[in-house]
Order: C-alpha cells, then sequence, then structure tokens
C-alpha cells in the first residue's frame, strides 16, 4: 500500500504489556469485544489535563449517540457499551490509556484529540489489530507518512484547512501581508507550514508577502514580545495556527496593545473556552475557519443527535471535534453491521468500502488511507454578542 514505518519501542511495550496481562493463553477480560449481549467499544479521550473540555464534550456526545444506535436495537442484535479511559491531554498517558483497552481486549476505539496525543496511541492499537477512529487528530502525517491499516479519522486534514485559508485570506480577505503564527507543536506547526505552502504561489508573483512566520511558547501567560512584533508589522491578516488557549490570550493582549489586524483562528480555536478566556468584547470581529460547527449542522441525523443532546445536557456540543467523536462511533457502528462481526480485518474492510453510511455530519465515507472523503471548510466570525455567524462579506 506505501512504505511501512512503525514506532518499534511502542510496539514492543505493547506486546510486553500483552503478554502480561494475557499470558501465554492470550485469553481476553471477559465481556470485551463482542461477548455476551453486548458490544464494547472503546472511548479515549482527554477527560484531564490541557483540553478536559474537548473530552468531556467527546464523552458526552458519544454518550448520546451510544444511547440512539441502542434505542434502534444496537448492532447485530446486540447493546452498545462504552468503555472510557483517561489519556491527559499527552501522549505518554495517551500511550498507556492505548495500553489498557487493548489488556481488555477491546476491538474497536474512538480515540482521540490532538494529533501528537493520537500519535502513540494509533501505533499501539495498530500493532495489536485493533481498529481505531481519531475525532480531533488532523496532522496530514498521521495517514500520509505511516502505514496504519486499522487506523481512521472523521475529521478533516490539515492540508485542507490551509488551502482553504490561502484563498481566504487572499481572494476574500483581499489581504496583501500576512502573518502565521504557530505554537511548534505537530498540529499547530503543520497547519503552518501547510499555510506558508499554499500562500507562496501568490508570494512568486508579487501578489501577497509573508511578514512574520513564527511560533510562540504553548502554556505561557506573558506574550508581550509576539504580540509587538505583530503590532509593528502590522499585518493585514494575522493566522493563528494551534489551540484555543494560547489564541485566547493572545488576542486578548493583542487588542490591549492596540492591534488591529484581522485575527484569523484555526479549527482548534472557536470554542465556548475561547469566548470564556477571552471575553466577549475581545473575541468580537475575530473570523475562524473550521468544518462545519454543531449549530449548523443540517441533516436529519444532525438534528437528532442535537435534540438528544440539548435534552441530556441542557445545551449544545462545545466543539465540532466531539460531535466527530460521536460519528466515529456511528462509523464503526455502521461497518461492524457490514462486516457482520467485530473481527478487525473485517471491520477495516467494512470502513474503506461503506456507501451508505449516514452520519451527524454527514456520509461516513473513508478513503483507503482512512481519511475522511468530502470535508468542507467554512470561514466564521464573532458577532458582538459573542455568537459565531457565518462569515458572509
Amino acid at each position: 500500500m506505501f512504505k511501512m514505518k512503525k514506532n518499534w519501542l511502542l510496539v514492543l511495550v505493547a506486546v510486553l504489556f500483552a503478554f502480561a496481562v494475557f499470558g501465554c493463553g492470550g485469553e481476553e477480560e471477559a465481556g470485551a469485544g463482542d461477548e455476551g449481549d453486548t458490544i464494547v467499544i472503546g472511548l479515549q479521550a482527554p477527560l484531564t489535563g490541557d483540553f478536559a473540555a474537548e473530552g468531556e464534550w467527546a464523552r458526552q456526545c458519544v454518550e448520546v449517540a451510544k444511547e440512539l444506535i441502542n434505542q434502534k436495537g444496537g448492532v447485530l442484535g446486540k447493546q452498545i457499551e462504552i468503555e472510557v479511559v483517561d489519556d491527559a491531554s499527552n501522549p505518554k498517558d495517551s500511550a498507556l490509556a492505548a495500553q489498557r483497552l487493548i489488556s481488555q481486549g477491546v476491538k474497536a476505539v474512538i480515540a482521540s484529540y490532538g494529533s501528537s496525543v493520537t500519535a502513540p496511541a494509533a501505533d499501539l492499537y495498530d500493532a495489536n489489530q485493533v481498529v481505531s477512529v481519531a475525532y480531533g487528530a488532523t496532522a496530514v502525517r498521521l495517514t500520509m507518512e505511516d502505514e496504519r491499516p486499522y487506523f481512521f479519522r472523521t475529521c478533516g486534514r490539515d492540508d485542507t484547512q490551509s488551502e482553504y485559508f490561502a484563498d481566504f485570506a487572499i481572494n476574500t480577505l483581499k489581504a496583501k501581508t500576512i502573518a502565521i503564527m504557530h505554537d511548534n507543536q505537530d498540529y499547530g506547526k503543520g497547519v503552518a507550514e501547510d499555510a506558508k505552502k499554499f500562500i507562496q504561489p501568490y508570494v512568486d508573483s508579487g501578489e501577497v508577502e509573508i511578514v512574520y512566520y513564527d511560533a510562540i511558547t504553548p502554556q505561557e501567560s506573558d506574550y508581550s514580545a509576539a504580540v509587538s512584533q505583530i503590532k509593528e508589522l502590522n499585518p493585514d491578516v494575522w493566522f493563528y495556527t494551534a489551540y484555543y488557549s494560547e489564541a485566547a490570550l493572545l488576542l486578548k493582549q493583542a487588542r490591549e496593545a492596540g492591534v488591529e489586524s484581522i485575527f484569523v483562528g484555526n479549527n482548534s480555536v472557536p470554542t465556548p473556552e475561547f469566548e470564556k478566556i477571552a471575553g466577549v468584547d475581545v473575541i468580537a470581529g475575530s473570523i475562524h475557519l473550521n468544518e462545519p460547527m454543531p449549530q449548523f449542522l443540517t441533516f436529519p441525523e444532525s438534528k437528532e443527535f442535537l435534540e438528544a443532546y440539548q435534552a441530556k445536557y441542557g445545551e449544545l456540543p462545545g466543539s465540532i471535534w466531539a460531535v466527530y467523536a460521536a460519528d466515529a462511533l456511528n462509523a464503526l457502528a455502521a461497518a461492524i453491521e457490514q462486516a457482520g462481526s467485530v473481527d478487525p480485518d473485517a471491520v477495516a474492510a467494512a470502513m474503506r468500502t461503506m456507501t451508505d453510511a449516514k452520519g451527524i455530519t454527514g456520509p461516513l465515507l473513508f478513503t483507503e488511507r482512512g481519511d475522511r472523503k468530502d470535508i468542507p471548510y467554512y470561514a466564521y466570525i464573532y458577532n458582538e454578542n459573542g455568537e459565531l455567524e457565518l462569515y458572509q462579506p
């Protein structure tokens, strides 16, 4: 298919861990997989750590999706159960979370939020022939550089967003000068690099200039040095390509310093947490790129899901990534039904060949490499009340 690359240390750890848990006989824990009257599917999420809010939204979305599936008779006549593990928003605990589900004999997993967090778990799941479906891991390399035959994702890829930004900034916002800022981590750096790549033809033709391309250090509280550079350069558009916590602080400090550039956040920024940290006055007028936000979904499955979620939790999901977690469950349920079993090879084959699986976010169709097909991007703007609207200049 394409060149095999594996993290052999993680693979070795997985093998030793599985041997220690199962012993020579390799027996699975009771109730795992499709034993008895239930089918157990894992959910790996950041329930603690920097992105605990995303993890909790994912847990809630998967719970609602599970209830809807079970109300309709389940899968293969069996009820779905969800086994939840916390990866604490970091790669080390991600590997431990994956090992925990592997040790329980779970054969299909929804995992996880964050590309650098997802990667070590994906390696372990693949080494142990567990189908995993990421819901918030957008780094291109996850499917393009490494061979993971059991790995899929319901979200889009960073290069799609970056290509959209280049066209949007130059042809819609009419930018002549652009600043690109990232956090030097897998996700943010990947979006920034791709954005620079797609803007380069416009730079070569003299239509636009990239006046700033640099990284900030995440989890700091004072970004005055970076803000001062942006203020001095005064770009038409300032594109930030990492997570909402730093984006909120940067934008708040920038507006206090008098920076007037159009702020464009990438698809991990527009969340209730971003709004809470930055404040309504700060975020008003800021533009953000994203796949369809929950409140803008219009499929029949969207209406059913969002009504059930609202009834259970009293509000809508905080991010599209959490809804993608629910659709990861919907995709696995459809693939298991089509395969007629939870056998990982049969389920992975079904994931690649499904043609009529319907999800909350649209048709659940996947490429040979495991990427979601036909993911659209949109621009949104915060109005003066701190509410997101479709950007329609």
